[in-house]
């Protein structure tokens, strides 16, 4: 990371991202079908990310996912899955290095109701 390269940064996703619900009955139906799933989602979260000017981080972040569902009908841990598909997105798009334990020591997940706009918000916090 260089010296001018910010602490934290934060960017947003529109929209609710796929569960492991979805994810899962999509490979089930056909691996073809759950890779492209993927390959779609990690498009959305690239192009998210792009125009929102990231930072490219080269030591340990820890990352926070706030969620905003537009409804309550999805089960926390199903909604929390999604986060697999940005660390990957943020990964191929040079905002992270690698998506293991020596670049990611940790996240947390929030949970929020906004029936109007619900959306995925990340913030990425360098860590000492």
């Amino acid at each position: 990371m260089t010296e001018t390269s910010p602490q934290i940064w934060s960017f947003s996703i529109p929209g609710s991202l796929p569960s492991l619900n979805q994810y899962t009955q999509a490979c089930r139906s056909d691996a073809r079908v759950g890779a492209r799933l993927k390959r779609q989602v990690e498009a959305i979260v690239k192009v998210a990310a792009a125009t929102q000017c990231p930072p490219a981080f080269s030591g340990p972040v820890f990352l926070t996912f706030a969620w905003h569902e537009s409804s309550r009908r999805r089960d926390l841990d199903n909604v929390a899955f999604a986060k697999k598909f940005v660390l990957d997105a943020l990964v191929a798009l040079g905002v992270l290095p690698d998506d293991g334990r020596r670049y990611v020591t940790g996240f947390a997940d929030e949970f929020h109701l906004d029936r109007r706009d619900p959306r995925v918000v990340v913030t990425i916090e360098r860590r000492p």
